[in-house]
């Protein structure tokens, strides 16, 4: 079926911006690290299955998801890479990620109960997740990392083939914590009996700034891969210049001008202060484009223009200096003019962080590569 998309507000992703950010961290790391790429929420709202086409043809050696279900949507397109599921999933899931060479995260001694009264006819690869200070999934203690692993020894159709860990403060400028959680690290894996054959603890922010000690056998690249920093301080450290991979554009619907005293959207709480024109664009909350955003500007021909008035569910209001034409394009993320609005500038006015930018991002937003 041919999908139709007639309203103008679109995502643009550049795939070559993608491809250049993993071609940078290749030139970064030693030659014997790989790339794990993270695809996991729709590639962090970019498109999963075009990126984690770039990543492959660049060389990752494996797809990290966070669900079942997004580990089923990638194995239909991709049958041969690798993929880790991250997060936990039901014991359940093992016999079809077993059949379907699904990795799975171990995260606890009580799921490797449960995965042990589990029969399974193929074998199963798991990743066996050391907690050394996320406080979130994984083994934290020494008796717990034994007691795992002499369960899944026993299991004929089990094989543990990689441990791994997450970071909490790695963006960060004081490594104290960092450092804690790596040696904690350290210790947990001299619990093992048999060292699992594939480490990988190094996230985007290690991967950049980081000992390359700590790079192991493999590094996950997440919010680097689409162009953006882990963290200012990361930004400031950067080994190479990362290129943004999304850009957000839409058109002017409706353009007129309203004479002093009226109100702009509800609850009325812009009110023209003279005769303005504004300019109604097709796109609101529902996209992804936050009540808080308002006040951010967008771009035409290279100048900037605030939104005005509360954010729609559908639509907003700019402020104009004069009457454009409808279909005059408009963009609110990306380059236009010489200007650039960035994802890292509506996370500074919705005090969050870049990450959460294109997540937010709906489906209902086309993405166009």
């Amino acid at each position: 079926m041919e999908i139709l998309n007639y309203r103008p507000t679109k995502i643009k992703i550049n795939l070559q911006a993608i491809q250049q950010n993993i071609r940078n961290l290749q030139r970064h790391l030693a030659k014997h690290v790989n790339i794990i790429a993270v695809v996991k929420a729709n590639a962090y709202g970019h498109g999963d299955i075009e990126t984690a086409k770039v990543a492959i043809q660049e060389g990752a050696c494996m797809l990290a998801v966070a669900t079942p279900e997004e580990a089923i949507h990638m194995r239909a397109h991709f049958t041969h890479i690798p993929i880790l599921v991250m997060g936990v999933v039901p014991v359940s899931f093992a016999a079809y990620a077993a059949k379907h060479h699904i990795t799975l995260t171990v995260p606890s001694l009580a799921w490797t109960e449960q995965l042990c009264r589990h029969s399974l006819t193929e074998t199963l690869h798991v990743h066996v997740k050391l907690d050394t200070g996320m406080g979130r999934i994984g083994l934290h203690t020494v008796d717990d990392v034994k007691e795992v692993e002499r369960l899944l020894l026993q299991l004929e159709q089990v094989k543990i083939t990689g441990a791994f860990t997450h970071f909490a403060t790695a963006d960060e400028e004081d490594q104290t914590y960092f450092d804690k959680q790596v040696q904690r690290f350290k210790t947990l894996m001299q619990s093992f009996s048999i060292q699992p054959p594939f480490i990988h603890l190094a996230n985007t922010a290690v991967a950049m700034v980081k000992e390359a000690n700590l790079h192991y056998d493999a590094v996950r690249y997440g919010i680097s891969l689409y162009g953006l920093a882990a963290s200012n301080y990361v930004a400031q450290h950067h080994p190479f210049t990362l290129h943004q991979a999304l850009s957000l554009s839409t058109e002017l619907v409706h353009v007129k001008q309203l004479p002093a005293g009226e109100g702009i959207g509800y609850g009325a709480v812009y009110t023209t202060k003279e005769p303005t024109w504004v300019g109604t664009l097709p796109i609101g909350y529902a996209d992804g484009l936050l009540r808080g955003l308002t006040g951010q500007e967008v771009l035409i021909d290279g100048k900037r223009f605030p939104i005005i008035g509360r954010i729609c569910m559908d639509q907003c209001m700019i402020k104009l200096d004069q009457a454009y034409p409808l279909g005059k394009k408009v963009t609110l993320i990306g380059q236009d003019g010489g200007q650039c609005i960035t994802v890292d500038e509506w996370a500074k006015r919705l005090k969050t962080i870049n990450y959460e930018i294109p997540c937010m991002l709906s489906t209902r937003i086309p993405r166009v590569f």
